[in-house]
């Protein structure tokens, strides 16, 4: 029976992830913030049209010598009770231990914004649950802390009771508030993905009527120290050089302006069937007379079936989010 309800989870949250084309978000110390995740226009979704979102909990923790040896059995309850949840994914616990363990990470109880950030990266999860059980005076409190990976957003949920309280009829009254929270506040938990018609319209905003200079573009790729062919963020970046007026041309010589660059990608680790590929890609805009217009670099992080496929994927989310920062310096719209 655990087996199956494993596979069952792992299925179902795998479903959520590739459906909404979640990928992780960038968070890296010291670089641009990262925008929520582009995503190609026929996945397009907003938060509140996701049909299922996945969801990761957390160990609970424990306050007062009356909540002594109740957060484990909290966390299992509230577990088999949300994992019924049509509009829930839950990350199946197993693999979210393993690597929470694998990233040094405490995570029992009340966990910090930038804790949440890194989970929601390697595990796909865009929602946390952690929380407390207390006890003062006799009384129970069984309190959970939701937390939107992407948007750093915290809401809550709790229930109130005693010692002497059925803790399972607590902790499902627990599971409706919070399922409930998530529900009604998924707009500011979730964020709401970037389509690539998203990123052009972005980009001709910042670029205004600044004059377009011939471009070519040169950016060489490696998955783990292999040349990768048909390079994604050099694709990314002809893509959106086309879409938003620039000629795009081959011939160094016939360039007003070449973008250059290197991007590599690893595998991050393994989660389920979900295996994360973390990616960094730097680049430089440098004009005929050998000026340096530009240089940018983007870190992020994606998931998928394929490790291929998420390194190739993380790339080109690094290219969209280098290209709207250094296209407007390349044309002088930069301020």
């Amino acid at each position: 029976m655990m087996t199956k309800q494993k596979h069952q989870v792992v299925s179902v949250g795998l479903s959520g992830l590739l459906m909404a084309g979640l990928a992780l978000p960038a968070a890296v110390a010291a670089e641009p913030a990262a925008a929520p995740a582009v995503v190609p226009a026929a996945a397009s979704v907003t938060a509140l049209e996701l049909v299922a979102y996945p969801v990761a909990i957390l160990p609970f923790e424990e306050r007062g010598a009356g909540a002594a040896g109740m957060a484990g059995k909290v966390g299992d309850i509230l577990f088999a009770k949300l994992v019924t949840e049509p509009d829930l994914q839950l990350v199946d616990r197993a693999d979210l231990k393993k690597t929470t363990e694998e990233l040094g990470l405490n995570v029992s109880g009340m966990v910090s914004a930038d804790k949440a950030v890194k989970l929601g990266e390697f595990t796909g999860a865009k929602i946390l649950v952690s929380g407390s059980v207390i006890e003062a005076g006799g009384s129970l409190f069984l309190v959970a802390k939701v937390i939107g990976t992407e948007t750093s957003r915290v809401v809550g949920a709790s229930v109130k009771g005693n010692t002497r309280d059925n803790l399972v009829g607590l902790t499902e009254k627990l599971a409706d508030a919070t399922a409930k929270v998530i529900r009604d506040r998924s707009g500011e938990l979730v964020a709401k993905p970037r389509t690539e018609q998203d990123v052009i319209a972005d980009l001709k905003k910042a670029l205004g009527d600044s004059a377009r200079p011939k471009i070519v573009v040169h950016i060489t790729e490696q998955h783990l120290g292999r040349v990768v062919a048909d390079p994604a963020a050099e694709t990314e970046y002809g893509l959106l050089l086309k879409a938003t007026g620039f000629d795009v041309v081959t011939d160094d010589a016939a360039a007003d302006v070449v973008i250059s660059g290197e991007g590599f990608s690893e595998t991050a680790g393994q989660f389920g069937n979900l295996i994360s590929a973390k990616a960094r890609l730097e680049v430089k805009a440098t004009g005929k007379n050998g000026q340096v217009l530009g240089v940018d670099r983007q870190t992020t992080v994606a998931v998928d079936l394929a490790e291929h496929v998420a390194g190739k994927t993380a790339l080109q989310r690094a290219a969209a989010e280098t290209a709207l920062r250094l296209l407007p310096k390349v044309t002088g719209a930069a301020k």
